[in-house]
């Protein structure tokens, strides 16, 4: 993972990463059955350790996503969470804040759908959306995005001192590829409903976002929450990536079964 391992506090180019890259895995037919045979041998291991971190409800794992329209959020979350609990397990997606989420903080809807003790959250867009669409359509000054990304490295900090993982994709795709994925989805009436008009005007944007994500991502980066440049453009190796990366953050958790309750002998235990 360290390849794509932003480091922290340093100035990041996205022309450095290639989203069209599959590791050690060719881009052939066996290098991709290859790759899906890996990720799902991480996927299976996943319900034990989801188990694991339930039963103790000491700890917890939290997921965000972030990327440009069609990097595959929603797909990440359909294939690699495929093995888990969803009952141990909250997905949250933000949109446009309401009035009344805007009458506080910007942190103060996130807070409320971090996921607690025992449990894996995921964020399909984050709050990093406040650092990101608001300044590439300029509705905050500059001084207020660079104290909320500020805030957003305290609040990432408040988070993993009380017992919370955060591991943190951007799932990094090309213009080409991009243009690929909203054409299959006009040709496709099973995904037209996922269209919108406003999707081809946040085109336009494309080198303004991929800007705002250089800076977003090098700014907040850090030791114990540090930013992974995903591959994207194939679906598979992107799946493989992030699935590695989760199992490997549950593992690091050394969690164990929790001890049988005191005083029972359960050998003696019969039931009527």
């Amino acid at each position: 993972m360290k390849r794509y391992r932003v480091k922290s506090g340093a100035k990041l180019s996205l022309k450095q990463y290639d989203p069209d890259d599959t590791g050690e895995y060719k881009k052939s037919d066996q290098g991709k059955e290859k790759a899906k045979a890996e990720t799902a041998k991480l996927i299976a291991g996943l319900e034990g350790l989801q188990e694991r971190l339930y039963a103790n409800a000491t700890r917890s794992l939290l997921i965000v996503l972030q990327g440009m329209d069609t990097s595959g959020k929603d797909g990440t979350i359909k294939s690699v969470m495929s093995g888990i609990n969803p009952q141990g397990c909250k997905v949250a997606a933000f949109k446009a804040p309401s009035k009344d989420e805007l009458a506080r903080d910007f942190l103060w809807r996130i807070h409320r759908e971090v996921p607690p003790k025992g449990y894996i959250g995921i964020f399909n867009r984050s709050h990093y959306e406040d650092v990101l669409i608001t300044r590439v359509h300029g509705w905050v000054s500059e001084k207020v995005a660079k104290c909320r990304l500020d805030q957003i490295k305290e609040f990432e900090e408040l988070l993993t001192e009380n017992g919370t993982t955060v591991l943190k994709f951007f799932l990094h795709i090309s213009k080409e590829e991009q243009k690929k994925r909203l054409e299959a989805r006009i040709a496709d009436p099973e995904k037209r409903w996922k269209w919108s008009s406003g999707d081809l005007e946040e085109r336009k944007l494309w080198d303004e976002y991929q800007k705002a994500f250089e800076e977003v991502l090098s700014a907040t980066s850090t030791m114990r929450t540090p930013w992974y440049v995903v591959p994207a453009n194939r679906k598979w190796y992107r799946n493989l990536i992030v699935a590695e990366r989760v199992v490997d953050a549950l593992e690091e958790m050394n969690l164990k079964t929790p001890p049988a309750p005191e005083g029972v002998d359960f050998t003696k235990l019969r039931i009527v």
